[in-house]
């Protein structure tokens, strides 16, 4: 029998390590899993995002309209959060207040940690694939690790340089790992233009 497999995608975490700047954003999460691991019988996919602002927020809300056509895949939404912060550049020339508004990604590191036990309890599955390199996950997989020693553990970083791909902690806390295999992403895209279920479409955003 083939391993039953359950994916959790660090969304913010693959479009900044990977897809950015790319044309391979329109991205299909079942075919390019299926590509990943073909020998694996995948149950799920869980996305984890949060929905963004200003003239990103169309593209992204189509994106998201397109995965919830794949069977496979539950979208996870944490949320933003502003942030007070301090402006620490020796250049600045501003004599007023220093401190300015950021927004901060929030609730997808819980997301994602609480999903994989929860899956890990229910026996749901043989391997945890993880596609992130944020290592503040580590102390979610060490605890999976402890609590399930036969449910494997498996890291795909997403990266196109080899500082970002480091991530060696998180390496560190899991069974096996590896970069996520860039050249898979061109042939793991949606259509440009997919039907929505509802009779609609959904279409690709010109700019990706």
């Amino acid at each position: 029998m083939p391993p039953r497999s359950i994916v959790y995608v660090d969304g913010f975490n693959l479009y900044y390590g990977a897809l950015k700047g790319t044309r391979h954003k329109w991205l299909n999460l079942e075919k390019l899993f299926h590509l990943l691991r073909p020998g694996d019988h995948i149950q799920q996919i869980h996305y984890f995002s949060a929905l963004v602002g200003g003239a990103s927020q169309a593209d992204q809300e189509t994106y998201l309209r397109a995965l919830a056509t794949l069977p496979l895949v539950n979208v996870v939404l944490g949320r933003f959060k502003l942030k007070r912060v301090l402006c620490l550049s020796s250049a600045c020339t501003f004599g007023g207040n220093r401190f300015f508004q950021m927004p901060e990604e929030k609730h997808t590191d819980v997301n994602v940690a609480l999903h994989m036990l929860d899956d890990a309890y229910q026996g749901r599955c043989d391997n945890l694939i993880l596609v992130s390199g944020d290592s503040d996950l580590v102390p979610a997989l060490r605890m999976v690790k402890r609590r399930f020693p036969a449910v494997r553990l498996i890291l795909y970083v997403p990266a196109n340089n080899p500082i970002r791909g480091a991530a060696v902690e998180l390496r560190s806390a899991a069974d096996k790992h590896r970069a996520l295999p860039l050249n898979l992403l061109p042939h793991s895209q949606f259509h440009a233009r997919i039907p929505d279920g509802a009779g609609g479409l959904v279409q690709k955003p010109p700019t990706w």
